[in-house]
Formats: C-alpha cells, structure tokens, sequence
C-alpha cells in the first residue's frame, strides 16, 4: 500500500515527469532505424549470409536488380546504362556491350550473351550495389534509378521489394494506430460505464506506446512488421489493466467515505491481481526470442517490454489522470450496454454436457486444418504487397518478357581451372528450370583466351579468391521447384569447389523456411511451458494450467485453421507469432474466471454454483477486454493493403473472439466436469472433494 498512497499523494508530479519524459521518447522513436528486410533475420553462420558477406567484401557487391527497360533504341539504353552507372552507390551495370569494347569481333562473342539480355521489344540490365539490400542509401539509389529511367523501365530485386515495402509503410503506418484508437474507443465507450472514460485509458496507453517506441533506440533498429504492430499490439493487450483499475477504483467508491484512498486501494488491487495477466502475455512474447530466425527476438523485445510499460502506467500514469478529472470522469458515466449476466450463466451451466460434446468434436478437425495451415504458408515477401506496386510490376515484366523469375548467385573459387568452371555451368544449365548461367567463361566462350578480357570486366565478375557466376532461373522464390533446383544446383557446386557458395534470394529464402519450420515448434513448446507454469504458480494448481491451456489452445486451433478451410495463404511469420500472442494475451480471460471459481468454492459454494457465479461476474469482463482487442486490430486488418499486417492482424481479432467464446462456453463445463481432480491437485482445496450438490 506504500506505493498505491505515494502515487495518490504525488499524482500531479507523477503526470508533469510522464509529460516530460515524452521528449526524449518522441526523439528516440524517431531516431531508430527500420529494417525492411527479412533476410536480414537470418542466422549469421549460414552458407547463404556467409556468400552474402564474402560478395560485399571480396567484390563490393551488396544489393543486385535486374533493370528491364521496354521500347527503347539501342544507342538510348547505353546512354541510360552510363546515367544509371553515376548513381551513388551502384557498384557496376552488367549489360551484352559490357564486353563490346574488347579488340575482338561481337560475331565471335555468345549467342546467349545477346538473347539473353534482349528480346523483341525489351532489354535488361543487371545493376550491382556496393551497399546492402535494405540500406537507406541503396533505397535512395533505388529511387534515383528509377527517377532517371522513366516509365519505360521496371525495377525488380529485393532492393526494390524493400523501398516500396518503406513507402508504403510510412505512408499506412499513422493510419493503423488512428484505427485501432478509434475502433478502441468506440467499443470502450459502449461497453464501459463512462463516455470520458475511454479518452483517459487511451491518454494513459499512449504515453506507455510512445516510452515503448522511444525506448527501442537502443536496440540500433527494429523491423518494419514491429514497427507496424507494436502500438496496435500493444494497445490491445495492455487496455484489461486499466478496465481492472477503473471497475476496482468505482467498486472502493462504494466502501471508502475518500476517493483518494478508494484509488489507493484499487491501485494495490490492480497491481496485484495484473501480475499473473501480464506475465502470460509476457511470457507469450519472450517465448518468441526463442527463435533463430531473429525477427522473433525483435517483435518479443518490443511487446514483452511494451506490456512491462503498460502495467508501469496502468498503476502510476492513469491513477493520477483519473484523480484529476475525477469529477467530469464521475458526471459521464452512463449504464453499460452489457446485461446482467446471471440468466446466460445459470443456462450455461444446466446445459454444459451440451458444450462438453462441442469441445469434443471440435479438437481433432480444428487441429487437422491447423496443421494443413501451417503447411500452406507462404515465404514470398513479394506476395505481402499489392498488385500496382512498382516491384511487383518489374517482376511480372521480368517474368513475361525474359522468363525469369529468380536470380541466384554463385561463388566459386577464383583458382579453378576455366575447363571445370566450364563443365561447371554446363552440367547447371542442364538443371531444369535453369534459363542459362552467366560468368566469365560464358561471356567469351570457349574459342577465345579469357587473357582478352579487360579489367573493368573481370573485376565485374572475379575477385583474388573468388569468381561470381549468375543463375537465372524460371521457377519463383520460395516454390518447391526452386528448393529443388536450389539442392541439386548445390550438390553439382560441391562436386567442383567444396567450398563454393550458392547465394541470393532463392537460397536465402529456402533457409529461412528450414530455420521457421524449426522455430515454430520451439516458440510453441517454450510458450506453453512458461505460461503452463506461470498458471500453476498463480492458481497453486497441477490440473487447472491443463484446463486453461486445453482452451486457449483449442481457439488458436480453430483460429489458425479458418484459412485453410476458407482457401486463404498465411505468411510464413503469422501462424508462429499469432500462436504464441493469442495464448499469452487470451488465457488471462480464462485465469480471470478460474480464480473466481477457486474463491467461490472456498467460499463454501457446490461446484455448479460457483461456477455459475464466477461465469455471472466474470463474463462483463472478459467481453469488455475481448471487444477490446477485436476493436484495436479488426480495422487495421480491414485497411492494411501489407498482407503481413493484415494477416496477423486479422488473426488477432478473430483469435480475440473465438477465445471469448470458448473460455465463456466451454471453460465453465470443464470446470463442472473436472472439479473432483481440481479440487484434489490444488493447494487449499483438498477439504472440498465430496461437497457438490446440484443447485436448482
């Protein structure tokens, strides 16, 4: 109680420092940097970012596009080939006349050389950067490309997947968080008892969002899906902390003859019954750090510390804003929308063999389209955005006009005889879905020395330790058929240069789906471990986390099932993240009215009657927090035009709804069903086996 009255007691103070500290976070959260890029998330000891590295090292090489430009003269694309060359940080352009100026005639070079970079009413350049994919100044050159070329050039390559992803972020991004706030606001103001009441909750969250994002500066940098998520998340999962101190502080009014002792009460109240609530969600957040692929860690940082902030304000920002408008807050109140509860319990309660059957029934099809989900999913970070996008435009261009859908990048050793380099690149344009392989030894062809070759070329294409090859391939990113060709590309690699590397998009995409596949049962079995244990801990109980967690899991089954049922693709990060999120966020519905079943039961109550008491006072609750978090997401899935937003936002809003509904349906008939063995695994309750009379 010290710190609930020192709160009270410094109320005033406590908003001027949490007005101040403001500042430095609107700084900080502007000064950290966002990175687009998923590959970056990669584990560092892999072959792929390994072969990345050595390519930005050995040749300066970081970021590579291809550059289709349509219906232009041959003499105008040279000129625009020269343009594109001065832009800062392009490293060099490869184009057929890169090797014109060689004392040799053009009749004698390749046929490929040419028909490969040409066709009827296009050409294509390809563009290597000396800086990294999702660098701010490889995004500028992008744009500046761009700029130059025209409407007649499409520019595909992660770069441009990233710089486009950037634009339309920045641009979506305000709006997310103006939805979610007024979405929020909307059904607060319904189903709490307060038109002001709301404004304040808000006040107080966004402060804590606001010390959150300003507070990820020293991280260095956070993703563009943490950036986009993480005010949406964060106001949805923190908001039942300040439901709990509102409905507390309005609960004392009625015992205290002060007010500020009332909230001193409630504070203390609040703090001690959010602790278990807030740590699930926590614990669903860290669970998410297990992974190797480090998007994870990112997102679980942020939210695990935005939730810590959230409890923070809850027990100090918005006791001292609800003080202070204490009055006008009293005025506004209204009647809830939501009824009384205690027909729809004693109903549940009669019938809940009913819902024991449905419990039944539901677990093995929701777990069956769950799985199928999960294998359904998709890698593509082209897919996450929309059609007119630039990015998406080049790539169907690139596709349609040179029959090229990915581009991989072959690092071999520079000391390897020109005879097996040659071998090499004929038994790989064998592999199917191989449009053709690009090098030194293909750009002049065996008739003529590669001595010929000026410097300006070979250091295009060879390092001292290393010589770079080009795979053009017709199969997509992250299909079966590129993994395959990716494998059999590698084992004839290993067969010449053990020590070569296969680099690029399409590899680095068939690792991240190896690393994900992982991770997810990782993140899956630490989640339910640490929230499994938090629950026993709190509850005092063995049978009761088995209980919860058979609940929340059976919602996360039927929420993660519904696409595959509804013929939908997830991206590959959803169904990961959303498992962990909905469990730690959601089981907190179901602790809320275990622990009034537990009280009632103490209290001397048979076990349909406190069930249905704690059904009768719970239920308000937990609707209020479930439309809580359904209001904060659904309008950001119904606007984000980033799949992946959508996506996982979507998933939250309908997990929110379904797990409302399980813990409000099923959990009571559970509860009836299993009371004997709760009654003997949990601490205090051992008295009671035996007293369970039927209530009329």
């Amino acid at each position: 109680m010290g710190l609930s009255k020192a709160v009270v007691k410094n109320r005033v103070l406590i908003l001027m420092i949490a007005l101040i500290l403001l500042v430095p976070a609107v700084f900080g959260m502007l000064g950290t940097r966002i990175n687009y890029d998923m590959l970056d998330y990669l584990p560092g000891d892999m072959d792929t970012v390994i072969g990345q590295e050595t390519l930005k090292e050995d040749f300066g090489k970081g970021a590579f596009s291809f550059i289709v430009v349509q219906d232009m003269p041959v003499q105008e694309v040279a000129q625009l080939k020269e343009k594109i060359q001065q832009v800062d940080h392009v490293e060099s352009v490869l184009w057929y006349d890169s090797v014109a100026d060689l004392s040799i005639p053009m009749e004698l070079l390749p046929d490929k050389l040419y028909n490969e970079f040409n066709t009827d009413d296009a050409t294509m350049l390809a563009v290597f950067f000396d800086s990294a994919t999702s660098e701010d100044v490889t995004m500028d050159a992008i744009r500046e490309i761009r700029s130059i070329a025209g409407k007649q050039c499409f520019v595909s390559g992660m770069s441009a997947l990233v710089t486009d992803l950037k634009d339309l972020c920045e641009q979506e991004e305000p709006i997310y968080v103006a939805l979610a706030v007024a979405c929020a606001c909307a059904a607060m103001m319904l189903l709490l008892d307060g038109w002001l009441v709301p404004f304040v909750f808000l006040a107080s969250i966004g402060m804590a969002i606001v010390y959150n994002l300003g507070s990820n500066f020293f991280l260095g940098e956070i993703s563009y899906i943490t950036k986009a998520l993480s005010a949406v998340l964060q106001l949805a999962v923190t908001m039942d902390y300040s439901i709990f101190l509102w409905h507390s502080y309005n609960e004392q009014l009625t015992l205290q003859s002060d007010h500020k002792e009332a909230m001193a009460v409630a504070i203390h109240n609040t703090f001690t019954s959010v602790i278990g609530s807030s740590a699930t969600t926590i614990a669903g957040f860290i669970a998410l750090c297990f992974m190797s692929f480090t998007l994870g860690r990112d997102l679980g940082i942020v939210m695990a510390k935005g939730v810590l902030l959230g409890v923070l304000g809850c027990v100090t920002i918005l006791p001292s804003l609800i003080l202070v408008l204490d009055k006008p807050l009293q005025r506004t109140r209204h009647k809830s929308l939501i009824p009384d509860m205690g027909g729809f319990a004693k109903g549940m309660c009669k019938i809940f063999p009913v819902f024991l059957v449905i419990f039944a029934l539901l677990i093995a099809p929701a777990y069956i389209s769950y799985d199928k989900t999960n294998d359904e999913v998709y890698y593509d970070m082209g897919q996450c955005l929309p059609e007119d996008m630039e990015y998406v435009i080049a790539n169907k261009k690139l596709s349609e006009e040179f029959d090229i859908a990915s581009t991989h990048m072959l690092l071999v050793n520079a000391d390897l005889p020109d005879s097996d380099v040659r071998a090499m690149i004929d038994e790989m344009e064998q592999v199917p879905g191989v449009k053709y392989v690009l090098g030194m030894e293909s750009v002049v062809g065996p008739m003529i020395p590669m001595e010929v070759l000026p410097d300006s070329v070979r250091s295009m294409l060879e390092s001292d330790q290393w010589e770079l090859l080009l795979i053009n391939s017709e199969y997509k990113v992250a299909s079966d058929d590129v993994d395959q060709q990716i494998d059999q590309l590698n084992a004839i690699l290993k067969k010449y240069d053990e020590g070569g590397m296969l680099i690029g998009e399409a590899p680095c995409m068939k690792d991240m789906i190896e690393t994900t596949d992982h991770d997810f049962k990782v993140v899956n079995a630490v989640s339910i471990a640490a929230i499994f244990l938090i629950i026993t801990l709190v509850e005092g109980s063995f049978s009761l986390p088995f209980i919860l967690i058979a609940v929340i899991e059976l919602a996360i089954f039927i929420n993660l099932g519904l696409p595959h049922v509804l013929g939908q693709s997830l991206p590959f990060i959803a169904p990961i993240c959303i498992s962990t999120i909905q469990l730690g966020a959601t089981v907190d519905y179901a602790i809320l009215m275990t622990t009034r079943y537990k009280a009632e039961r103490l209290n001397g109550e048979d076990k349909k009657k406190a069930v249905m008491t704690a059904l009768r006072t719970s239920a308000p609750s937990i609707i209020v927090s479930g439309m809580g978090l359904f209001a904060a997401t659904f309008g950001v899935a119904l606007y984000s035009n980033i799949d992946i937003v959508g996506s996982m936002c979507m998933l939250m809003a309908r997990g929110a709804i379904i797990s409302v509904l399980l813990v409000l349906l099923v959990l009571p008939a559970l509860l009836i069903l299993c009371d004997g063995i709760v009654c003997r695994t949990t601490r205090g309750m051992t008295h009671l086996i035996g007293k369970q009379e039927v209530v009329k």
